[in-house]
């Protein structure tokens, strides 16, 4: 019952001390916002408390529940996946668990890397997902595996994206791939399938390589209505996260969608990957194809591809994966303001905390811009190496994942 309850404060997240814990994919929201007192200077030299190497090859974000951190990493060939678990206050290593091997693993881009899912986390238990590689739930206590599949078929043909949600006691995960498209919700106690739903898109080509995509769900409740919202190429679909009957769908066009959805005003905001239009507002009370009556509006200026935006009270903010930030009515999609970071590339999600958005570049650079409707860069820094993992945050400490270290920041 302890479990189901727990599970449950990830489903209403509101519930959670967002101080103590982040434990998914853009943190106790889903949404990229920390309750936390953060330094406003941070690079290699500032506000580190400490530093360590992790090995392999990983994007995937730390995830934190008390005082664990865990992050997935794997070989550069995906021969070895491997979960890691570190004291979040001293950063010493307590365990470094092989969770699969692979004999011959597929091709992985060289942008991606073989352990780019970010785990999700509860009170005992852990779930790693590796694409089709392998999913594994851990206790935390002990670091004992406590259940695994590895029966799921998708070729990702540019390596698994896609992290898992916990909504109730089940686990939520998207297979979007090369031959094969589909959703699929675990039991959380024992890995067993609960529902299993073909996408079924009509993608409009048979090349496999534009129906694939590396996005993460959002589930919310909407008039009553619970929904887990899951981007594809060319569309999203909502579906009843206790039945995985669907909804409804949108179609937006485009592939490799990758940020997270959000919540708010009323209304779901997809970021759509390569589509016309790549940022979309849709009302979510709708039934079966809504495009033409639901979508409230659309913005393709500068929106991301793989930075997930952020929303702070009538605010969107985001970053595009040029280094373009934005700052749009949340409501109309009007552009307040628009300016160019720079510091390079972009793939990791920003943070919001404290008045303030944290971005973080793949060159290493850091950029700290004021949150409102005024464009103002407060801080910058630099770090020895690039960003590509989104950062974490519990108490008042942000932990950053580079590609080769893992660094706690605090005043």
């Amino acid at each position: 019952m302890r479990r189901l309850i727990l599970s449950a404060l990830l489903l209403f997240p509101g519930l959670i001390a967002a101080a103590d814990n982040w434990p998914q994919f853009r943190g106790p929201n889903g949404d990229g916002r920390a309750e936390a007192d953060l330094p406003l200077e941070l690079s290699e030299k500032q506000n580190v408390q400490w530093k360590i190497p992790i090995h392999g090859k990983a994007w995937s974000s730390p995830v934190v529940w008390g005082d664990q951190l865990w992050l997935t990493t794997a070989t550069e060939d995906g021969k070895q996946m491997s979960a890691i678990c570190i004291d979040r206050y001293s950063g010493k290593v307590l365990r470094d668990i092989i969770v699969f091997e692979n004999e011959n693993p597929r091709f992985a881009h060289p942008t991606n890397s073989y352990a780019s899912c970010t785990p999700v986390i509860e009170e005992g238990r852990i779930y790693f997902h590796f694409g089709s590689y392998g999913t594994a739930c851990l206790d935390t206590r002990t670091g004992t595996k406590i259940w695994e599949r590895r029966d799921f078929e998708c070729n990702h043909w540019r390596g698994p994206g896609s992290s898992p949600i916990v909504h109730g006691d089940k686990l939520i995960v998207a297979y979007d791939g090369y031959d094969h498209q589909y959703v699929t919700a675990l039991d959380t106690g024992s890995g067993k399938t609960v529902w299993q739903r073909d996408r079924d898109i009509d993608y409009g080509t048979d090349n496999g390589d534009r129906k694939k995509a590396y996005s993460t769900a959002t589930s919310f409740e909407h008039k009553g209505r619970l929904q887990v919202v899951s981007p594809s190429a060319t569309d999203t679909i909502s579906y009843d996260p206790n039945t995985g009957e669907e909804l409804w769908r949108v179609h937006h066009g485009g592939m490799n969608a990758a940020a997270r959805p959000l919540y708010a005003h009323g209304l779901v905001y997809i970021a759509a990957g390569s589509g016309p239009l790549s940022l979309i507002a849709v009302r979510p009370d709708g039934s079966g194809d809504v495009t033409d009556t639901h979508i409230a509006w659309g913005f393709g200026k500068s929106a991301p591809k793989r930075p997930s935006p952020i929303i702070d009270g009538d605010l969107m903010f985001m970053i595009d994966d040029k280094g373009v930030a934005s700052c749009i009515n949340a409501k109309t999609a009007d552009v307040v303001w628009q300016e160019r970071v720079g510091g390079g590339e972009y793939r990791a999600s920003p943070i919001l905390a404290g008045g303030h958005l944290y971005c973080f570049s793949v060159k290493g650079h850091v950029t700290v811009i004021k949150a409102s409707k005024d464009y103002q860069v407060v801080a910058e820094g630099d770090f020895d190496n690039g960003f590509q993992a989104s950062p974490a945050v519990a108490g008042n400490s942000l932990y950053l994942r580079t590609i080769k270290d893992l660094y706690c920041i605090s005043k």
